[in-house]
């Protein structure tokens, strides 16, 4: 098969032919698929500077305000897959990166077999097929490896399916291994067209010595700027979006209640809800003494961070009470924590940032798969 790459995009928007250099230094192709905020995209430029984006697709408007005001206003297509491949050519590319949502099989909250999002790896499927990558790379959480989805994925790369040109290798990767500063298990599948090598996962670099919070946070302000986004404002897509920011810009805290600070000066450094005094207690929690003890928790300052969520700055959702400090991380800390470089611009509203963080694939983690694939080529 041969692979003819277009005029792509660099990270400014600019065209730049892909074929006047040789393989080994000319420009790689990418196509973001369920984009997000760009957290794959920020690891691959990482990895190299001859990753370029071709497009990124993300429904949400703000993710895709981010990734635009992040890699340039040409590169994202705002809307789902489904309406993408109906208005739009795929480019031909070396390169697909996409993690399709996870919330129908998630661990987390109400699993939904039925959930039509468990569904889009088959536009991921019809995106491989006309896009012709030699290489794609899905992202998930860590329980996709035991879904239905992923058998399905896996059957359409056998001699008679969807994508017998490729197969792929795949595992369950710790972020932390990979030199991020918290704890996030993903489920990793690296696919690649037949006529390539099998090239495995990316070696881990930090296994035994992970990273800390105490780095992550080593230059960051333990006090907050107030509790609101600063009042500057973009336009994306035809209608006003607050940003974009850049992130140390979004060390902001929040308004507590009185019970909630009363409780955040009982937990010592390292505790949870368990420390708690009964009066200060939920009703909730006085019957259930076992359990999580990561709710109401501190960070650990000489471990690395809990894999960090979307609701990252309700200290009632996990260990994200900071490790001194009486109130939860702030979204600085937490993109931080995440890996996003200080280039990275945010735009939206408070939760919808937190949501683009928390879903994000943790840079380092990205950068190393990135450098993975870039060898090969």
């Amino acid at each position: 098969m041969t692979l003819q790459p277009p005029l792509v995009e660099s990270r400014l928007g600019d065209a730049e032919p892909a074929l006047t250099t040789p393989f080994a230094t000319r420009t790689v192709a990418v196509l973001d698929l369920f984009a997000g905020a760009g957290g794959l995209s920020a690891g691959f430029h990482a990895a190299s500077n001859r990753y370029k984006i071709a497009r990124a697709v993300e429904l949400d408007t703000a993710a895709a305000a981010t990734f635009a005001a992040s890699f340039g206003p040409r590169t994202v297509y705002t809307g789902g897959i489904e309406r993408w491949l109906k208005d739009e050519d795929v480019p031909n590319v070396d390169v697909i990166v996409g993690g399709p949502p996870c919330q129908g099989f998630s661990m987390l909250g109400k699993r939904d077999s039925a959930d039509k999002r468990n569904y889009l790896w088959q536009e991921y499927a019809a995106t491989i097929l006309r896009a012709q990558p030699k290489y794609f790379v899905v992202e998930n959480v860590a329980v996709f490896a035991k879904s239905q989805q992923f058998r399905d994925f896996t059957a359409a790369t056998q001699p008679d399916g969807l994508l017998r040109d490729y197969t792929f290798e795949w595992s369950v990767l710790n972020a932390a291994d990979y030199g991020a500063f918290q704890v996030r298990k993903r489920a990793i599948l690296i696919g690649r067209h037949r006529d390539l090598p099998a090239i495995g996962l990316p070696t881990p670099t930090h296994v035994g010595r992970h990273r800390k919070v105490s780095e992550a946070f080593l230059n960051i302000p333990r006090s907050v700027n107030g509790t609101e986004l600063p009042s500057h404002t973009t336009e994306f897509g035809g209608k006003a979006m607050p940003g974009p920011f850049r992130p140390f810009e979004l060390h902001f805290g929040r308004q507590y209640s009185d019970l909630s600070r009363k409780r955040f000066e009982q937990i010592p450094v390292g505790g949870n809800r368990f420390d708690l005094p009964d009066e200060l207690l939920a009703p909730c929690w006085r019957g259930h003494t076992s359990g999580s003890g990561d709710v109401m928790g501190r960070l650990h300052w000489d471990k690395p961070s809990v894999t960090i969520r979307t609701e990252f700055f309700k200290p009632e959702k996990g260990r994200y009470l900071h490790p001194f400090e009486n109130r939860a991380i702030t979204h600085y800390e937490a993109a931080v924590l995440q890996g996003f470089p200080d280039t990275h611009r945010f735009i939206g509203s408070k939760s919808a940032i937190a949501r683009q963080i928390g879903n994000a694939v943790p840079i380092p983690l990205a950068k190393a798969i990135g450098e993975h694939i870039i060898a090969q080529l």
